[in-house]
């Protein structure tokens, strides 16, 4: 019987009734081959996840970096529980809305004015709005991954379903490179309401690059949007922008906001959040209350802890020591790291004969079998433990070895148990 014979037959029930069978594209057949990887979860506790086979994993992918705490963590579900028994949502607004707002406009540089959605998508799309109602313009710049609406998607190859008028508004810019984006301001002037862009993503921000975009937001009356859904408390308890010192006039939260609830948050400048009032930006579900019980305890805890620190700590222990194997299994040329320590990206290259969904398929596989759940990065939360490192590096070294071996052999794809993996799209 398979190891993941359950959750293979879970995945038949799922798809007569659900396209792909999951309601988001990371966490369905497209990223997890189907064969070699666990496809439903049971339950999940801790750094640890369970699938549905009774399999147990320590789980690098959190959520697709939204747990940054842990799963379960006691006084998250306890404040839960607590509002749990006062209601969901009301038929008006709950104090927990001015109180969450207040932590964040304490913690966040550029927050003055906050509103709330349930997920990273409402609060960029929202935040296009806003800077196309400010300014009186149309065009925006975006660097990095933006979410599912029309204006963003538009942009990338997964755009079927986008009219070209819609495509034609939204241009990109290379990340780390201030020629790219004068280029387009030379192109399009005085066209542009809003450059969008993830303050960081597989690379550090080169000296002045993030300043530079700021300067030229403010020469061209631009508005700078940073999209924080992943970084903002992670890298820093005020965001990516707090911790490479560059203020932009709206920023976007959302994942690690409420440690897996789901709750996002559009931030900003009080002139241009005042535009809230006069453009349509309104939902039944932005102040749920569970979530915003949940993303309390969260930011008092960024405020009475230092959190972003233990995740760096963590990850980059983490990082330093899989780059030793790396190292060791001589495959330096296959393998490289990058990021942030608590958002680490691996870096595949081809080799030989070998294409880099080829071996990433080898990778996920065998790193599966030894119980690590892991697509393409290191999102590392607090429950991750010494006895967690252990295993993974253990998976890791074993992994590797194997993938050496199997590239020098020359029999990779013989060792392959399911045809390799197909890209979904390039955002980053």
């Amino acid at each position: 019987m398979s190891r993941y014979s359950k959750s293979e037959k879970q995945l038949l029930a799922a798809e007569a009734v659900i396209p792909l069978g999951s309601q988001t594209f990371s966490k369905s057949r497209t990223q997890y081959p189907v064969g070699i990887s666990p496809l439903f979860a049971k339950k999940a506790k801790g750094s640890r996840i369970q699938d549905l086979d009774g399999n147990w994993y320590v789980d690098l992918v959190n959520s697709l970096a939204a747990i940054t705490i842990g799963y379960g963590d006691r006084e998250i579900a306890k404040a839960v529980r607590e509002q749990l028994s006062k209601g969901i949502i009301f038929s008006l607004p709950g104090t927990l809305e001015e109180e969450v707002a207040s932590l964040i406009v304490e913690l966040i540089p550029s927050a003055e004015l906050v509103r709330f959605g349930k997920n990273g998508t409402d609060a960029t799309s929202a935040a296009v709005r806003l800077s196309r109602a400010y300014t009186g313009r149309d065009l925006i710049a975006v660097c990095g991954y933006h979410g599912w609406q029309d204006w963003y998607i538009g942009s990338t190859s997964r755009d079927k379903g986008v009219p070209d008028l819609t495509k034609s508004l939204t241009k990109s810019f290379k990340f780390n490179d201030i020629s790219s984006l004068k280029q387009l301001i030379s192109e399009f002037p005085q066209q542009f309401a809003a450059v969008v862009m993830e303050p960081m993503n597989l690379n550090y921000p080169v000296e002045n690059f993030l300043e530079d975009v700021r300067k030229i937001c403010d020469e061209n009356g631009i508005v700078l949007v940073f999209d924080e859904t992943i970084t903002g408390f992670r890298f820093s308890r005020g965001g990516a922008q707090e911790l490479f010192g560059v203020t932009p006039d709206l920023s976007t939260f959302g994942k690690g906001l409420a440690n897996g609830y789901p709750l996002s948050a559009i931030v900003g400048k009080k002139e241009i959040m005042k535009e809230m009032e006069e453009i349509f930006f309104s939902g039944t579900f932005g102040g749920e209350l569970l979530s915003l019980a949940a993303a309390k305890v969260v930011l008092e805890r960024h405020k009475s802890q230092n959190v972003s620190s233990e995740l760096d700590s963590i990850g980059k222990n983490l990082q330093e020591k899989v780059e030793e194997i790396i190292r060791e299994c001589h495959l330096e040329n296959v393998l490289g790291l990058s990021g942030h320590p608590s958002w680490v990206f691996l870096n595949w290259s081809a080799a030989g004969d070998y294409s880099v969904e080829e071996i990433k398929t080898f990778f996920m596989q065998e790193m599966f079998k030894r119980g690590v759940l892991i697509l393409n990065t290191h999102n590392i939360s607090l429950a991750f433990s010494k006895k967690d490192l252990k295993v993974v590096l253990k998976a890791y070294s074993e992994t590797l070895h194997a993938l050496s071996e199997a590239i020098n052999s020359q029999d990779l794809r013989e060792r392959l148990e399911v045809k390799p993996l197909i890209p979904l799209f390039k955002v980053r």
